[in-house]
């Protein structure tokens, strides 16, 4: 870790209770009124003390914002990064050991969900992601926290992330009081998008490769296959300068597909989806990316994943076009990165000067408070 960021990290780490408390008492009590991701006019109190996410890994995109300490607001959350991602929760628990004291509230979307927990934590303000619209909408939930005085605003990096992940950083950092670094941050996922986008644009769409996505591939050895329709890492890939498979079959988020299907198009590129997932589901194939992932066990799953029963078979395995990358930027800020591996593996001779390994690099060391480290794409190596 470089000096800047142990230093920062031991200083808001003794001061965190004290934090807490000046921002309870301290902070402006101005409400301001927004625009949410789903359409809905909301009242909130100007840069809240106290937060509550619907998703843990809403963390990725409030350390871009809260970039000192992501958890000084948060006092309540859903465990999913914790049990999904456990290299990224290990990281920054490392930094901010009070992170394990938040109250761990479970599904949204569930029955779990303690609502009477989260309005005895203090709340001011609920963030959810958009794919929780419905059920919360349904459960009563948002109107009974408007009943206790607790705002609920809804953002979303996963059902459409190219087209409203900026202005969901956007609507936090005007919440948050962090509007410069919500601009910061946005300029440059701009600049980034479109150093590919200026690229795609004059390629033919015959000349852009059909790829097949494995969603969450190997996860359970006995099961394939689950893939992306025209949304998500779909459209990530239509964006990088391929065609996504998926997209004729699922208009929408993506679904189930049979493996006689994949094997009969037999498509010329094959991503898979993985993240350390061995304790949540042991036993998993899948490749284990991540902050603490080393290249030696990524090209053993990889390799075990194109050893499964016709895949050796496929023009992808065989033409060296087979990869794989971290699962958990479906539903980050950080997909960008995700997009620009695709477009190396896409089309490499358009892509030459692009390093996404140097922009993975730049996004930590200028937004992030945890180092960069791990693995999170990869390809599998001819001699496997």
């Amino acid at each position: 870790m470089n000096v800047t960021k142990l230093m920062r990290s031991l200083c808001f780490a003794t001061a965190a209770s004290t934090a807490l408390a000046v921002s309870a008492t301290s902070a402006s009590a101005e409400t301001i009124t927004v625009t949410d991701i789903a359409g809905r006019t909301v009242e909130v109190e100007r840069n809240p003390g106290a937060i509550v996410l619907g998703e843990g890994r809403l963390i990725y995109s409030l350390a871009l914002l809260d970039r000192e300490n992501p958890f000084e607001r948060v006092v309540g959350w859903k465990d999913d990064m914790i049990n999904y991602d456990p290299d990224a929760w290990l990281a920054y628990q490392e930094l901010y050991p009070e992170a394990t004291d938040i109250l761990r509230l479970g599904n949204p979307a569930s029955a779990e969900w303690n609502l009477e927990a989260v309005i005895a934590s203090g709340a001011e303000l609920v963030v959810m992601n958009l794919g929780n619209l419905m059920n919360a909408q349904e459960s009563g939930i948002i109107d009974k926290l408007e009943e206790a005085g607790v705002a609920t605003v809804f953002v979303d990096f996963r059902q459409d992330p190219t087209q409203n992940s900026i202005t969901s950083i956007q609507l936090l950092g005007r919440i948050l009081d962090e509007r410069d670094n919500a601009d910061e941050f946005t300029d440059y996922y701009t600049a980034q998008m479109q150093r590919i986008y200026s690229v795609v644009d004059q390629i033919p769409v015959e000349d852009r490769p059909v790829v097949f996505i494995e969603r969450a591939a190997g996860y359970n050895p006995n099961n394939c296959c689950s893939t992306f329709g025209a949304t998500n890492f779909g459209r990530l890939v239509d964006l990088a300068g391929g065609r996504n498979w998926g997209s004729r079959m699922f208009p929408g988020f993506g679904g189930n597909v049979s493996l006689e299907a994949v094997f009969t198009d037999d498509p010329e590129v094959i991503i898979g989806t993985g993240s350390n997932w061995d304790e949540a589901a042991p036993g998993t194939m899948a490749v284990p990316f991540g902050y603490n992932a080393q290249d030696d066990v990524v090209q053993d799953r990889l390799a075990a994943l194109a050893a499964r029963e016709g895949w050796s078979e496929l023009q992808a395995v065989q033409n060296g076009r087979f990869h794989s990358v971290y699962h958990q930027f479906y539903n980050s800020p950080y997909h960008f990165v995700a997009m620009q591996a695709f477009a190396k593996w896409l089309h490499p001779d358009l892509f030459e000067d692009l390093d996404p390994d140097a922009t993975m690099d730049e996004l930590h060391d200028r937004f992030l408070p945890i180092d960069n480290g791990g693995v999170f794409w990869a390809t599998l190596n001819s001699d496997n």
